[in-house]
């Protein structure tokens, strides 16, 4: 464990907190190692409008341990809105940064997916840190006792890090559902970061992150998505009024 812990502001963005670290792997580092547990989530512009409309999400947000901006409308909402300079950090690369930093030492369980994917996302990261402890590898769509069988394997083998990819809200609810199996665990959703590490897509191009385009590239792989782009216009209209009565 560091000898300083890793300092963590806190910002709002919509009423939700939001927290600021050039650490947040140092942090949850400290956490893992003093079985502290977490309940992490990477906060974007469609969570923040999808709590608008569901308070027990928003509350669930603001009761999370640590709430990392995610997306490229958070930042710009700090950055043109209020003035402030934010450290994005997407939540895959947070999660694989974790990742590397880890030894055998670390239990690790991947949640969520289907079963060729979560399996291809784990014989990725078996190869990335051939010291990783994956302890424990379940796809998303196990049913009935299947699944019970899980949970009880999951509170056996005691993770110390446990990912959930079953998309936002519902990963979001799955962990604060299931926290109790692990309190002592670090839990994190990690959306479709699976199918990334599985090779199944791809990010968008580095220039294309950095212009905050990022959502123009998965619209472009995947057009159904275009009702849910519809939350980053709203969330830029919503914020900037927000913003305003804060002020008033």
């Amino acid at each position: 464990m560091s000898a300083t812990q890793p300092e963590i502001k806190t910002l709002s963005v919509m009423g939700l907190p939001v927290h600021q670290s050039q650490q947040y792997v140092g942090w949850l580092g400290d956490r893992i190692q003093a079985k502290k547990g977490a309940h992490v989530i990477t906060l974007n512009a469609e969570m923040c409008m999808q709590a608008q409309q569901d308070p027990a999400l928003s509350q669930l947000i603001k009761a999370a341990d640590l709430v990392v901006p995610d997306g490229s409308g958070i930042e710009l909402y700090f950055r043109l809105l209020r003035g402030q300079a934010l450290y994005r950090y997407p939540g895959i690369e947070l999660a694989a940064d974790l990742l590397k930093s880890l030894d055998s030492r670390t239990k690790v369980a991947f949640y969520g997916g289907k079963p060729e994917i979560v399996g291809a996302a784990a014989d990725y990261w078996r190869s990335q840190n051939p010291q990783l402890n994956l302890a424990l590898v379940q796809h998303g769509y196990v049913k009935g006792s299947e699944f019970n069988d899980f949970l009880r394997q999951l509170e056996v083998t005691a993770p110390d890090l446990i990912f959930v990819g079953l998309g936002v809200p519902r990963q979001e609810f799955w962990i604060a559902d299931h926290r109790q199996l692990c309190p002592d665990a670090v839990w994190i959703g990690v959306g479709g970061s699976y199918d990334i590490w599985s090779g199944s897509k791809v990010r968008a191009p580095m220039p294309m992150r950095k212009l905050h385009l990022e959502w123009l590239y998965r619209l472009y792989q995947e057009p159904w998505r275009w009702r849910r782009m519809m939350a980053l216009p709203q969330f830029a209209w919503s914020s900037f009024w927000y913003g305003l009565k804060e002020q008033q």
